[in-house]
């Protein structure tokens, strides 16, 4: 696994995780999931994504779109 399918992963499971915490228990968790959005939508603008950056440092290989 790269750090690319990684952090497809990783953002699918909070945006997942923080529609359930909504659900569940409060909605304030929309919040979690405008941060997420807005971090996605950034990091395609830029090419910078703060979770690929930590993925990398943590030893998983890099990939092509966040090498």
């Amino acid at each position: 696994m790269n750090v690319d399918v990684a952090v497809l992963r990783f953002a699918g499971f909070m945006v997942l995780l923080s529609v359930a915490l909504t659900y569940f228990v409060s909605p304030y968790f929309l919040l979690l999931t405008t941060f997420i959005g807005l971090n996605m939508l950034q990091s395609s603008f830029t090419g910078i994504c703060p979770a690929a950056s930590i993925l990398k440092r943590l030893g998983v290989k890099s990939g092509c779109a966040f090498g």
